[in-house]
């Protein structure tokens, strides 16, 4: 775990019982017949981090029902690295579903299919070619800076980004759409504490945004669950970002515990469903999804803030994350 300070004053120690005060706020009465607190073991694991001076925000989501069943100071807008990319994805989805006339759902019968299945066709817009340039270039996640082919389509670089958060297709996408359309799309959502604020960079400077994205737990969460609803935008778009997202290789943080094979989850493995995002930095881990399973769904977010200076504290993070993980697993599973 993080060392506790080990010379803590008064304002110290004031600061942490606020910290285990805010996470017994957060914790959530009994499911029916569930005979006890659930997320016990993620309650536990979430309040040592946070009496270790870690940031933690959070919340769970019923699916069915939008019932809060877990939460952590989750009004709170911190940095959330990457997964505001998730935004960019979504205007993107919408661009295509507007322009190639198939935003509506109505009589469709596999509306509620499981979403590993047939996804709407890119059309027009999602085949358009954007090329790269040396302004995109930027280091860090991704494909497609090691590769040697220098233009893809809208839907390819999308895919890139759901798939391994690439940075360099991130660049490029919002080099053709812009963030201030993605900041629109962002608030006709209803988010006011979830933005994507800037390009990918490798280093800021004084007069760039100080995070890439920034994000609530409980707007987060939300999200998710109404992509996975079919509710953003409309069904078409819904599905062509969830579709995305599937292919997330991801799975080192609260997904770590559900035993998915990180390089091929788009269908139902032991009845389970998965999509989601995480996002990384220096200090930062986060992740936001959807899982469904036998007893039901969750859609879920949670954020850590931490010092990054030992690899320790790091790992804490991490195991807490997959401790938390395992408790969403035992809901739905």
């Amino acid at each position: 775990m993080p060392d506790p300070m080990r010379r803590r004053g008064r304002e110290g120690q004031r600061d942490e019982a606020a910290a285990a005060d805010s996470l017994q706020r957060g914790r959530r009465g009994d499911p029916a017949g569930s005979g006890g607190i659930i997320f016990r073991q993620g309650f536990a694991a979430l309040t040592e981090l946070a009496l270790s001076g870690v940031q933690v925000t959070a919340c769970a989501l019923d699916l069915a029902t939008g019932r809060v069943l877990f939460s952590v100071d989750d009004h709170l807008s911190v940095p959330t690295a990457s997964i505001g990319k998730v935004l960019l994805l979504i205007e993107v989805a919408a661009r295509i579903s507007a322009r190639d006339g198939s935003g509506s759902s109505e009589g469709s019968d596999d509306s509620r299919a499981p979403r590993g299945g047939a996804r709407p066709g890119p059309g027009a817009e999602g085949l358009s070619i954007l090329n790269r340039t040396a302004h995109d270039t930027v280091a860090d996640s991704g494909l497609w800076q090691h590769l040697q082919v220098p233009a893809l389509p809208v839907v390819d670089l999308a895919a890139l980004i759901g798939s391994t958060s690439d940075n360099l297709a991130t660049n490029v996408l919002l080099r053709r759409i812009g963030l201030d359309a993605v900041r629109a799309r962002a608030e006709s959502l209803g988010l006011r504490r979830t933005l994507l604020l800037d390009i990918v960079r490798d280093e800021r400077g004084p007069d760039d945004a100080p995070q890439l994205s920034v994000g609530s737990a409980r707007e987060l969460a939300t999200l998710f669950r109404r992509l996975e609803l079919g509710e953003i935008v409309d069904e078409t778009a819904s599905r062509l970002v969830t579709g995305w997202l599937r292919l997330g290789v991801d799975q080192s943080l609260v997904a770590s515990a559900f035993g998915f094979d990180p390089l091929a989850h788009t269908g139902i493995d032991h009845g389970l469903t998965l999509f989601n995002k995480t996002g990384s930095d220096a200090g930062i881990r986060s992740e936001a999804g959807v899982l469904t399973g036998p007893s039901g769904g969750i859609s879920y977010a949670v954020t850590m803030r931490f010092n990054d200076e030992h690899l320790r504290n790091r790992l804490a993070v991490i195991e807490s994350m997959r401790t938390l993980g395992t408790d969403f697993l035992e809901h739905v599973h």
